[in-house]
């Protein structure tokens, strides 16, 4: 009662200090006073904040959770009227607690500027780490901003479907009454009936108990609902943070590229193995070897969606596309790693195309369409030659694909008759390799039973230990097949008799070729969000998505790698150990070298042997040109020239028509005729330094890349178009000189008349023996007879000749009449000839008869040179034809100086700058050295080589992986 009490009598008290307060009239409610006030007037105000003084005449203590005793309150005595020193012990409180509140209020406000200025200069020692926010993951700041709490509560049931679903609690309650009441003790008889009893009882038991499992199923169930709901969240939230990462991981590799970390990258360890593959495919383009390093084989049924897939995995469209037709010619290798931007680059080629730039995108599809079409030889239609890509870009996963042509199943009009077989034979080549990794692409539009290529994975992989099934165009199929289940068995490699390591399913686009790779990835995100396979669990959420499968074939790629590089290594050292002892047996004496080294050694020799022709002497060339413009220009000279002028009656007659005739030769054929004698002749001493042994030196692997050499440069090389004009002055002037100076000049004249008159007597009685037949001592030598046409034909020739001792100034043609005088004097001895035949026998016996005359003639004029200086005044000696020969000699001696000088000066550089540009093109031919260079030795050291250079290659690379690891 006590305790009840002390409220009341506090709110007396204060009560009364209000009432007989002087300057206050009236009552005041303690609501309107100020806060110290109502604190000091009620103590117990539910506003109070400051602890109440305490007024007591002694200094005992009391703690705040207790209260003083009312009895031993005293109060003040209250005086009445005006007192202007009175105790007015409240005022003064207050006054003294409102000086105590700016107190309080200087210190915080002093305080914290010095705290405030504390931190600051903490703050300015603290290193600026902004720079490392990355660490921190962006989600840890915003997590309320990835959890859509308003989503997931759409997405659960409502709570009337729920109380649907919930038993009924009375039901419940009813049961565990029953359950009480059948365990509280009692009677055994009472229990026992219990026990046994099968009524009513029992079935709210029964029923009680498939309730609970009802119960149950429906928490399994929302428990399994909710949690795809979160792993669909927090996949978004994963993809967001490799997005994030990937441009982080952009922003260190470009700083990598300035080198500003040196330290090696990943893609590093990709592009080793790269070469390892291009170094192999170089050294057996048939797939003979032991090469069973790991690759990823694409393959899949035209337009089935395999360059799509790729070009996700790439992420970019970097494959020439077509409606209905087909691309893929040949195996296109694409090598993809790591790296700062996103470029591509061929093999051979230092090219780089952006492939964020959409002109370099399309340079790069027309770039891979043109070397398809250079791959694919004539009369076929796809090409084993592969083409080498490779791809970098942050965020690609390092791996190595190859691209095949899609498997047909009918060859088209257009198309070469064995493409379908060409493109098995491509694909078994690839997939034979137990390492390979078959990525089998299947259209998901069409229907599974018009699939080909899962019947031939199933041959090269029959356990599918190695083999990754990709579904695409699940979209078209989700709207198209009718069972959504078909999917599901297809998935899940029910339906194919194929069978896979993992199985997926992607969208790769709505169809449209301009669409972005951004685009196409949002899209099928955006999906599989919203597909019923996903809600419906036909599909797990790692089966969808190309960038999981992407994931997922880089992971298993460098498994296989990892578990077979090793053992290939080995293979390859075997394999050279053996090479080198077979070249110890075969070629102990020889240096090991290839192809390229052996063309640049016979490179070297011939451009020695080209540069040996500018040291053949001015003698020499004037020699061989004079001697052979000579034989080619006279049986003209002779036959065209000397013979019918010298047939004339007189001198002059004989000059005119010389003059004429050297007048017509000049401009018409001798320049030609020059020109090409001097071509041929720098051919021949070309060929001869090219041809000719050079002793023990001489290596005879060189001889068809010489000669090769030779007349693809002769081909190319063409005289200069302006020597025959000059040409032609200088002979026509030397042609008109008829001064002879001096006697030597004569007699070389006149000796070389006597050697071009006898090489054509020569001929000519050559000609008269194989006309006539053998002579007498022929026939009883070498038992030779004559036939009847050569009997015939000798008679008519020694008739001829009789005709001839009887007039030896005979002209060059017979008459009619003597030509019937002939005919009936044989046919008097029985000889019948033909008029013809007689004009024949007689052009040869008259020109053996003239050349003789000739000759001795120039017996004659030996002794001329006296008379000619006089110009033959008073002599009856005329010597018109030696001048001509002097004229002529003289001709080609010019002829052939002119000639000379433009072979040394020209010509010869002409032809070594030819030589040097078929030997740079025979360089860049691959297949032209492989044609030229042949033999035994010769592919030993290749083979040599290239196995030196993989093994070299393939231990560089293991010791990367182990550091990697």
């Amino acid at each position: 009662m006590w305790r009840l009490r002390r409220p009341a009598v506090a709110c007396e008290v204060c009560h009364s200090l209000v009432k007989h307060s002087s300057g206050i009239k009236g009552s005041l409610p303690l609501q309107k006073l100020h806060l110290v006030s109502r604190s000091i007037y009620h103590s117990r105000h539910p506003t109070l904040k400051l602890q109440r003084a305490q007024f007591r005449t002694s200094f005992q203590q009391f703690s705040s959770l207790t209260n003083p005793p009312l009895h031993k309150l005293k109060l003040s005595p209250i005086k009445y009227g005006y007192q202007p020193r009175r105790n007015f012990w409240p005022a003064r409180l207050a006054a003294r607690l409102l000086k105590l509140r700016y107190l309080v209020l200087g210190s915080a406000v002093g305080g914290g500027y010095t705290a405030k200025k504390t931190f600051d200069q903490w703050k300015d020692m603290i290193p600026d780490l902004s720079d490392y926010k990355w660490i921190v993951p962006d989600f840890v700041w915003e997590i309320d901003d990835y959890i859509d709490l308003e989503k997931i509560r759409k997405a659960l049931p409502d709570s009337e479907d729920l109380s649907k679903l919930a038993p009924d609690f009375d039901k419940i309650v009813e049961s565990l009454s029953l359950l009480k009441d059948f365990f509280t003790t009692g009677s055994s008889g009472e229990t026992t009936f219990r026990a046994t009893d099968h009524g009513p009882e029992s079935d709210k038991h029964f029923r009680k108990v498939s309730d609970k499992e009802k119960i149950d199923q429906l928490q399994e169930e929302l428990l399994h609902t909710q949690s795809k709901i979160w792993k669909l969240k927090y996949q978004r939230i994963l993809e967001r943070l490799e997005k994030e990462n990937k441009e982080l991981r952009k922003i260190v590799l470009q700083k990598d590229d300035k080198g500003i970390h040196h330290r090696k990258l990943k893609k590093s360890l990709i592009d080793m193995y790269s070469e390892v593959l291009d170094v192999l495919s170089d050294y057996d383009a048939s797939y003979n070897t032991q090469d069973h390093l790991p690759r990823v084989v694409v393959v899949g049924d035209q337009s089935a969606g395999k360059t799509s897939v790729l070009e996700m995995i790439a992420q970019a469209r970097i494959f020439p596309r077509g409606s209905g037709e087909m691309m893929t010619r040949s195996p296109v290798k694409v090598t993809l790693s790591e790296g700062p931007h996103h470029v591509a680059l061929f093999k051979d080629s230092s090219r780089e195309f952006d492939l964020t730039k959409e002109e370099d995108l399309a340079a790069l599809r027309h770039e891979i369409e043109l070397r398809m079409r250079k791959n694919v030889k004539e009369g076929c239609t796809v090409s084993p030659e592969t083409i080498s890509l490779n791809v970098k870009g942050p965020g690609i996963q390092r791996m190595v694909l190859v691209d095949l042509p899609g498997v047909i199943n009918t060859v088209t009009s257009g198309m070469a008759p064995d493409t379908k077989e060409t493109i098995f034979s491509i694909s078994k080549a690839y997939m034979q390799n137990p390492n390979a990794i078959i990525l089998c692409i299947q259209d998901g539009s069409v229907d599974a039973e018009r699939s080909i290529v899962t019947d031939l994975v199933s041959q090269m992989d029959p356990h599918g230990r190695r083999t990754i099934f990709v579904l695409t165009k699940v979209d078209l199929a989700e709207k198209n097949v009718a069972s959504p289940s078909r999917i599901q068995q297809i998935i899940e490699g029910k339906l194919f008799p194929m069978k896979a390591l993992g199985y997926f399913a992607v969208v790769t686009g709505k169809g449209n070729s301009s669409e972005s790779i951004e685009a196409i990835r949002e899209y099928e995100e955006e999906f599989f969000q919203n597909s019923k396979l996903l809600k419906t669990s036909m599909l797990k959420a790692h089966q969808v998505t190309t960038r999981n499968l992407s994931l997922a074939v880089s992971d298993c790629f460098w498994k296989m790698v990892r578990e077979s590089v090793e053992q290939q290594a080995d293979s390859f050292k075997a394999t050279r150990f053996n090479l080198e002892t077979e070249w110890k047996n075969n070629y102990p004496r020889l240096r090991e070298l290839d192809r390229n080294e052996l063309f640049e050694k016979a490179k070297n020799e011939i451009l020695d042997e080209v540069i040996s022709l500018s040291q053949v002497t001015p003698k020499h060339w004037e020699e061989i040109l004079q001697q052979s413009l000579w034989e080619r220009v006279s049986t003209h000279v002779i036959e065209n020239i000397y013979l019918p002028a010298a047939q004339t009656m007189n001198s002059g007659t004989f000059n005119t028509t010389v003059d004429i005739k050297l007048k017509q030769w000049t401009d018409k054929q001798l320049p030609n005729k020059a020109v090409e004698v001097a071509w041929e002749t720098l051919q021949e001493e070309f060929s001869r330094f090219m041809t000719e042994p050079k002793g023990k030196e001489h290596d005879d692997i060189f001889d068809k890349l010489k000669e090769a050499v030779k007349e693809e440069s002769i081909k190319r090389h063409k005289w200069n178009d302006f020597a025959e004009d000059s040409l032609r002055v200088i002979q026509h002037n030397a042609l008109e000189d008829r001064s002879i100076s001096d006697k030597q000049q004569w007699d070389a004249a006149i000796y070389f008349m006597e050697e071009a008159l006898q090489a054509r007597l020569k001929d000519t009685e050559n000609a008269i023996e194989n006309m006539v037949g053998p002579d007498w001592k022929k026939r009883w030598l070498y038992w030779k007879n004559r036939t009847q046409e050569q009997c015939i034909l000798n008679e008519t020739k020694n008739e001829l000749e009789k005709m001839l001792k009887c007039n030896e100034e005979h002209p060059a043609y017979l008459a009619s009449d003597e030509i019937t005088t002939v005919r009936k004097n044989l046919e008097s001895r029985g000889v019948t000839v033909d008029p013809s035949l007689i004009k024949d026998t007689w052009h040869q016996v008259y020109r053996r008869h003239f050349l003789k005359t000739a000759l001795n003639h120039c017996n004659l004029c030996r002794r001329g040179f006296y008379y000619y200086q006089r110009h033959f005044v008073d002599s009856e000696l005329e010597c018109n034809d030696v001048v001509l020969f002097w004229r002529i000699q003289r001709m080609l001696a010019i002829t052939a100086n002119t000639l000379r000088q433009q072979l040394t000066n020209t010509e010869v550089r002409r032809l070594e700058k030819n030589v040097k540009e078929v030997l740079e093109d025979f360089a860049e031919d691959g297949e032209k050295k492989v044609k030229l260079l042949t033999g035994k030795r010769v592919q030993l050291a290749e083979d040599l080589k290239k196995v030196r250079e993989i093994q070299e290659k393939l231990d560089a690379f293991i010791e990367a992986l182990h550091q990697e690891k």
